[in-house]
């Protein structure tokens, strides 16, 4: 009995190692908290989604952003715009991009991206991308 009670825990061990070091998305759904991205203080949800709060007005974080998507050769395909949210739709030829600029305060906008290859495929380098240059855009 001992020796399969011994067993068991060293087979799980061994599972748990795996699924870590392999990447498993699975792995992410049981931390529902951000993980802090690479890249310029960029966060990604527990789907993610790449987020980050910028000190500047939505209108004008708008405007950087579509600096950034014309230099990155994205194209615009929808827009809608609320009281305090602004939510754009855009495209390449491989990625549908659902980008989100919400009104925290009067001075500060959460710029939200995602970027997704397919049904399960998600590149957070891109959406990581979009932010860094719109920020970039405003300064």
């Amino acid at each position: 009995m001992a020796n399969s009670v011994n067993s068991f825990f060293k087979l799980s061990t061994l599972l748990c190692l795996i699924l870590a070091l392999s990447g498993c998305g699975l792995m992410g759904l049981a931390v529902p908290a951000a993980v802090s991205g690479g890249a310029a203080g960029v966060n990604y949800t527990w789907t993610n989604t790449a987020y980050k709060t910028i000190s500047y007005p939505v209108a004008d974080v708008e405007v950087a952003l579509n600096k950034a998507l014309k230099k990155m050769d994205i194209k615009k395909t929808k827009r809608e715009a609320e009281e305090s949210k602004v939510s754009l739709t855009v495209v390449t030829s491989n990625l549908d991009i659902h980008i989100d600029l919400e009104k925290v305060t009067p001075s500060a906008t959460s710029i939200k991206v995602n970027a997704k290859k397919g049904v399960f495929f998600k590149d957070k380098a891109t959406a990581t991308e979009i932010i860094v240059q719109t920020e970039k855009n405003l300064k």
